[in-house]
């Protein structure tokens, strides 16, 4: 299943819209005033699925992330020189970037979950989120929100 993650033009938080390769609406995801970035994730029927929350005053950006109100784990950015890298608690799962952070997989052990990559050349950000399991498509769109909630942060 492919994701297409596009950032909405005017809005006063973060605000995206997720459609399927072929235009249809999946998600939709509003941010919401807090300390740091909050992320609420609806599916196309107007229903709350998941959570980003930013975890404040840590020296790295970490980020919460829960699904059907329940907390799943958390993401956070290592100290690294080049290459960025995150680590995730749970599902086993790891993220490996390029040097821009703008495209990167997430493996399960040897296997590729997804595949995110930026489009460039828009007025605001775009990612596309190659997942190959539909039934990972949100945590996967939960791990790119926190990746790109993080390079806000990080002023990229």
């Amino acid at each position: 299943m492919k994701l297409v993650l596009k950032q909405r033009l005017f809005s006063w938080f973060d605000s995206y819209d997720v459609c399927d390769e072929y235009g249809n609406a999946v998600f939709s995801v509003k941010g919401r005033l807090a300390w740091g970035h909050l992320l609420e994730i609806y599916d196309n029927m107007g229903n709350k699925v998941g959570v980003l929350k930013e975890k404040v005053l840590k020296i790295f950006p970490t980020f919460e992330i829960y699904i059907g109100g329940e907390y799943m784990g958390c993401i956070k950015k290592e100290f690294t020189f080049f290459k960025p890298k995150f680590h995730i608690d749970f599902c086993g799962w790891r993220v490996d970037g390029d040097i821009f952070g703008w495209d990167y997989s997430v493996y399960s052990g040897a296997e590729q979950i997804m595949y995110v990559s930026k489009e460039l050349l828009h007025l605001t950000d775009t990612y596309v989120i190659d997942v190959y399991d539909d039934s990972n498509a949100l945590a996967g769109l939960l791990i790119a929100l926190a990746i790109d909630a993080e390079k806000c942060s990080d002023g990229n």
